[in-house]
């Protein structure tokens, strides 16, 4: 019995000895097998991967009781690029032995309960490194509770400090715990992930709940053995997932898999004490650490030693390649020299500019690209070339606007970037000075898109300088502070602004205009940041009926920036009631009006209020004339792309003023749960206001002659304006900044008129323009400009940094060589250009090519795999030719060389490859297209239809769907000896899952080209010639009138056939007939005569002869058009004859083919009026005769009518009309509606009551003017 006693003694004393909680012995050695996997694809068979694998033996040495040393041995590092079940692992031997050297020095960390602390390493241990052992050591971090079974809680690992949740089970017989733990990474409180480049574009929530491009899971399963020293991990298994997509990740995406595994090789005691470590340094601790990436750019993978000599010469290369035209195939260079470039010391710049500096185009390239280094040294380097003055005032706008938009919003180069807002060459251009300041405004905003709270310190200076400007009554010092400060955005400049707000101000102000409207508008960032403030202010504004009317509807515009609530939108409907400013009632209800049909997300809630304000609106409000000021806007939004685009035009008018005031257009862009403001553009005309006033004598508003005469005739009067008021101030920006405006005065108009005018001598610019052309002179230009490079970086669980970028990087260029002669020359004013005749010969080439990359996948200084899209999209537009141009009369030739050569206007070509590149063998990189030709994967490709086997998906069969068109259409001129070419191959393989990523994956080329054609005689040059004056002609006048009488009978015969009745068809032919007897005797006009034609020196020309002819008629005005092919054996002519009778009737006759016999049109137009009638306009075409491809494109468009026409609200009836017709009748209802009804063969579609807001005096001179107009043969409504 005591025997018994003491054995259960000794056994309880066992089970309490053991435990699960997590520990190491310091005086034991732990050896473990560890492998990390990581691939990138689809997830499909038949499509290319790519990936990495590293497996290695890690040594676990004890040195103190919470401190251990980690050792790595036996690494393999290999390289998957190809395709799953066909291709296997690489081994990579340099690499590896690169890492291997890294790895090998020892590692110590701090492991206490199942936690990992500080990880130690010596200095020259990169942090590449370090994270992979970071990846090694997540296995050990893990919180095991033995007195629970499911459990959550927040702890920090490699990912960041997130929500993990654990379940846990124990083996009944051996004890082992078995741990699943699920990391949340939608839930981190310290996410270890970052944005470069997104700053300014804004995130938008409502989007993100429809969708996102990301998704990620990670699970990790546990087997621990308990044992005295505490849990004793045997196995360990980490599996990651994530999902992405450029659209909508619930569609097609992009897969990320990464998985691990660890596995106990042996425990030992530790027999020796551990070897000198030697001096190590902290490296933090488990938190994934991201590296300086902007060197690592993962599209390409270079040898960065000595990167000086390597730039020079890339950049010389460039230069000379693309300086006569655009070399595509050098254009991706660009991305490599700003690699370098980014790696050079400022010393290296300077060295860079001392030899570039010389040779005006390298200098261009040098200036155009150093502005992606983006850190301290592009500001110093900047700040030593105005300090030199070695830089012109133009490359210091370009240069400076680009680096500070490029440049990392970090607090250190916010202060330095300070400096320039003082450095007198900044101020000795008015422009370069106003964009410097609206730049540092730029920067604020993105440093505060990272850094919440922002500190007050960074838009100091532009809130000092705004109440300078405001003390010191400086108007354009105030306007483009407070630009400025629009551009920085930062709430705290709220105060500030308030003090240029009349009614919101402390103290009275009494401010220009200009003034008040850039103190308005510099609210529409802070809009977003601070909303209540904002609703505060610009309702305070909106309410003051006193403010100019623009300043109020600027105000209702910064207010609705904010999204206000429906109780805040109530109360301003409310206040519109009331209002009796017809400008601000119309710009208000147009907005809302707009708003109220957006479909984007970012306006989900705002466009029900808005759609509640309209109802209340609409019955007083709907009919508002569009000569009020308007706000318009377009948008649409696709939740499967996750993709909308948006237009905005605001037009600002008053009752000062004829003339609108302030025009603004914007467009926005929207992507994946953000908004990104696109181009905006503005006009202020203030002077112009005032020159127009309130009206303009002489202005009926038709458009007519008359009306440009009344503008030309006060525009005379300019002189009268302000010379120290601008007449005229434009503006434009990009992604929501404000970077460039100017201000034309008085003097600036003066100047230009003046150079350009008649009288002008030698003392015009423009006179030494022509004398730099009579002698000869070319001009070529390029520039290279990253338009964005979007980066977003996530840790992943091998300690591996995830990358998804997108690079936009365009060069522009343009080429002209050209050389003119005068004769007879000029000797003392321009206006004699206008009595000689003026040659030119000129050759050159614009165009641009714009290459895009899209990556996905692990991107590091040793080496890259992924998925990679790549574009490129050239436009090139070579010309040559020779001109002659003769004001007095009014003669103009062109003459171009035949084509002899194919040339390739615009192309499209993109891909996505799975990628594999290492630093030890850049020049080896690995691209396989993901989507291959048949013969690039196996047999089963070609096969269409053919069932796959996924041994990953337990055997699922799936259908394959292959789709490989190859389309070339081609149209020749075998008269002028070319042709125009549009070829297409697209090559996809997907599947119905994968919608709508499968549009974009694989290989697609798309071309425009110009191409030589067989020619029916030798070409020499191709000849065109334009004859306004009364030169002789071909056709005399008998002949003209004897043609179109006949054509005229033979029209009036078909028309028979028409709806029209035979009477009215009689009558019209007898009154058309009469017209041609009339003038039968008079002698037509030629308005002009044009010829294009194929010329050689031995033959006869061949190609197109046209003239135009007017018959002047006091009520009637006939114009005749013929052309005529020129060349043997050719009857083609077209023959068209039209009538304007009164400015009531139109009406147009359409022959062509042979003799223009073989086809045949007619159209009609009148107005009418009719005594008991409403007012009507009816239109109608006839066709008697038209070619099969008319026929047939006239019967696909009518095949969408009914669907359209049901779209737009109109009603359609099945009846039998006229054939071969279409008539339209548009009847005025109302004064402010019409009905509208469409006859078609057969059916007809109308509507009653379509809204039209015109001015009711518009409708009521429209009755004075037609009240005794009728229409033969339309009859009335």
């Amino acid at each position: 019995m005591r025997g018994l006693l003491l054995s259960c003694l000794v056994a309880l004393a066992t089970c309490q000895s053991v435990h699960y909680e997590l520990g190491l012995n310091p005086k034991k050695t732990y050896e473990y097998r560890y492998e990390g996997v990581v691939n990138f694809g689809l997830g499909m068979p038949n499509v290319a991967e790519s990936g990495v694998r590293l497996a290695c033996k890690v040594k676990i040495v004890g040195v103190s009781a919470q401190t251990f040393v980690l050792q790595v041995s036996d690494l393999n590092f290999g390289e998957f690029n190809g395709f799953r079940g066909k291709n296997g692992f690489d081994a990579s031997p340099k690499l590896t032995q690169r890492i291997a050297g890294q790895l090998v020095k020892p590692f110590t960390f701090d492991y206490a309960s199942g936690h990992v602390g500080d990880i130690r390493a010596s200095a020259e241990i990169p942090d590449t490194i370090v994270n992979i052992v970071r990846g090694i050591l997540s296995f050990f971090q893990v919180t095991v509770k033995t007195t629970q079974t499911v459990y959550e809680l927040e702890e920090m690992g490699i990912h960041g400090k997130c929500q993990s949740n654990y379940a846990t089970e124990e083996d009944k017989e051996t004890k082992d715990m078995t741990i699943t733990q699920v990391v949340d990474l939608s839930n981190c409180r310290e996410k270890a992930a970052i944005y470069r480049g997104m700053a300014t574009a804004v995130l938008d929530q409502v989007a993100k709940q429809r969708g996102d491009s990301i998704v990620s899971t990670v699970r990790y399963v546990y087997t621990v053995k308990p044992t005295a020293e505490g849990g004793l991990i045997t196995r360990a298994h980490g599996l990651e997932r994530q999902y992405f997509s450029p659209f909508n990740v619930k569609g097609g995406n992009f897969k990320m898999q990464a998985t691990k595994e660890m596995v106990l090789l042996g425990v030992s005691d530790t027999e020796a004490t551990v070897a000198s470590i030697g001096v190590v340094e902290s490296k933090g601790d488990l938190v994934y650490k991201f590296v300086n990436a902007r060197v690592n750019i993962p599209m390409l993978m270079q040898n960065l030693e000595d990167p000086v000599p390597k730039a020079v010469e890339l950049i010389k290369r460039l230069a000379e390649a693309n300086r006569y035209q655009i070399d595509s195939a050098t254009t991706e260079d660009s991305i490599k020299v700003y690699q370098l470039l980014r790696v050079i010391p400022y010393e290296g710049l300077e060295n860079m500019w001392t030899q570039l500096a010389g040779n005006k185009y390298q200098r261009r390239w040098f200036l155009d690209m150093i502005v992606e280094v983006g850190d301290a040294r592009i500001l110093k380097f900047l700040e030593m070339r105005f300090h030199a003055g070695d830089v012109s005032a133009d490359e210091a706008l370009e240069t400076f606007v680009v680096a500070i938009n490029h440049l990392q919003a970090i607090p250190e180069l916010v202060e330095m970037a300070k400096m320039f807002l003082n450095i007198p060459f900044c101020k000795s251009n008015i422009y370069l000075w106003q964009t410097m300041v609206l730049s540092y405004g730029s920067l604020v905003y993105k440093h505060c898109a990272y850094n919440t709270p922002c500190p007050v310190t960074a838009v100091q200076p532009l809130l000092d300088m705004a109440m300078e400007a405001l003390k010191n009554a400086n108007e354009t010092y105030m306007v483009v502070a407070l630009k400025a400060l629009g551009n920085a955005g930062h709430p705290g400049s709220i105060k500030t602004i308030m003090r240029f707000l009349p009614g919101v101000a402390a103290a009275p102000v009494d401010l220009p205009p200009r003034v008040l409207s850039a103190a308005v508008q510099s609210m529409r960032l802070i809009a977003a940041r601070d909303p209540q403030s904002v609703q505060d202010i610009t309702m305070a504004l909106f309410l003051q009926k006193a403010l100019p009317t623009e300043i109020r509807m600027l105000a209702f515009m910064i207010l609705f920036d904010t999204k206000p609530p429906m109780a805040l939108v109530s109360t301003v409907t409310t206040h519109l009631q009331q209002e009796k400013d017809l400008h601000v009632i119309s710009f208000a209800y147009s907005y809302l009006s707009n708003f109220a049909r957006s479909r984007t997300p970012d306006n989900q809630y705002l466009s029900t209020a808005c759609n509640v304000a309209v109802k209340i609106l609409a019955p007083k409000f709907g009919r508002v004339s569009y000569l009020y000021s308007k706000a318009m806007r377009m948008d649409w939004f696709n939740d499967d792309f996750l993709i909308g685009t948006a237009a905005e035009v605001f037009m600002l008018r008053s009752v000062t003023s004829v003339f609108p005031t302030e025009l603004m257009m914007k467009s926005k862009f929207y992507f994946i749960g953000r908004i990104l403001q696109l181009l905006e553009f503005g006009i202020r005309a203030e002077g112009i206001k005032e020159l127009f006033g309130t009206s303009i004598p002489g202005f009926r508003g038709d458009l007519g002659f008359g009306d440009f005469q009344a503008i030309y005739n006060v525009l005379k009067n300019w002189e009268v304006l302000p010379s120290d008021k601008p007449v005229l101030t434009a503006y434009t920006g990009a992604s929501g900044q404000e970077w460039f405006y100017a201000d034309l005065n008085k003097d600036m108009f003066q100047y230009i008129i003046r150079a350009v005018s008649p009288a002008a001598g030698k003392e015009s610019p423009l006179w030494a323009v022509i004398e730099n052309l009579q002698r000869g002179g070319s001009w070529h230009w390029t520039k290279p400009f990253l338009i964005f490079e979007v980066r977003f970086f996530q840790a992943t669980t091998l300690g591996l940094p995830l990358e998804i970028s997108k690079y936009y990087e365009t060069l522009n260029g343009i080429s002209v060589n050209a050389k003119a002669a005068v004769n007879p020359p000029m000797s003392e004013r321009l206006g004699q250009l206008l009595t000689s005749e003026v040659s030119l010969d000129s050759d050159g080439f614009v165009g641009y090519t714009k290459d895009f990359w899209l990556f996905y996948g692990i991107n590091t200084e040793l080496f890259q795999c992924g998925s990679e899209l790549k574009a490129k999209f050239p436009i090139a537009i070579p010309w040559k030719f020779s001109a002659k141009i003769n004001v007095r009369e009014k003669k103009f030739e062109l003459d171009f060389p035949p084509c002899k050569k194919e040339i390739e206007i615009i192309s499209v070509r993109s891909n996505v490859y799975a990628v594999s590149r290492n630093i030890e063998e850049p020049a080896k990189e690995k691209m396989t297209p993901m989507v291959p030709t048949a013969i690039d994967s196996n047999d089963e490709v070609t096969l269409k239809g053919a069932t796959i086997v996924r041994p990953e998906s337990d055997q699922m069969m799936k259908e394959r769907n292959i789709w490989h068109p190859q389309t070339k259409m081609c149209t020749e001129s075998h008269i002028y000896g070319a042709g125009v070419c549009v070829e297409s191959e697209i090559r996809r393989e997907y599947y119905n899952e994968e919608y709508p990523l499968y549009y974009f994956l694989g290989y697609t080329h798309l071309a425009f080209k110009i191409v030589p054609a067989q020619t029916i005689k030798a070409v020499d040059k191709i000849h065109f010639e334009v004859n306004a004056g009364s030169g002789p002609h071909q056709m005399n006048t008998r002949q003209l009138m004897e043609t179109l009488r006949r054509l005229s009978k033979e029209a009036a015969q078909h028309l028979c056939m028409s709806s029209d009745s035979a009477s009215s068809v009689r009558d019209s032919h007898h009154n058309h007939h009469d017209s041609l007897v009339e003038v039968s005797d008079s002698t037509p006009e030629a308005l002009f005569n044009m010829k294009a034609f194929a010329l050689s020196d031995n033959e006869k020309p061949q190609g197109y002869d046209a003239a135009m002819y007017y018959t002047p008629e006091a009520n009637i005005k006939n114009t005749q058009l013929i052309v005529s092919q020129v060349g043997e054996d050719t009857n083609w002519k077209m023959c068209m004859d039209t009538t304007v009778n009164a400015h009531t009737e139109a009406q147009a006759h359409i022959r062509w083919g042979a003799e223009c016999q073989s086809y045949e049109m007619s159209m009609r137009a009148a107005t009418a009026h009719l005594p008991g009638a409403m007012p009507t306009i009816k239109a109608k075409v006839h066709w008697t005769r038209i070619p099969e491809m008319m026929a047939e494109l006239g019967r696909k468009i009518e095949s969408y009518i009914p669907g359209i026409a049901l779209l737009l609200g109109f009603n359609q009836q099945h009846e039998t009309n006229a054939k071969q017709e279409v008539s339209a009748s548009v009847v005025a209802a109302s004064a402010d509606s019409v009905n509208v009804k469409i006859r078609f063969p057969e059916y007809t579609v109308y509507r009653q009551a379509i809204p039209v807001p015109l001015q009711p005096a518009s409708f009521q001179e429209f009755q004075h003017d037609n009240t005794n107009t009728t229409i033969d043969g339309f009859g009335y409504a």
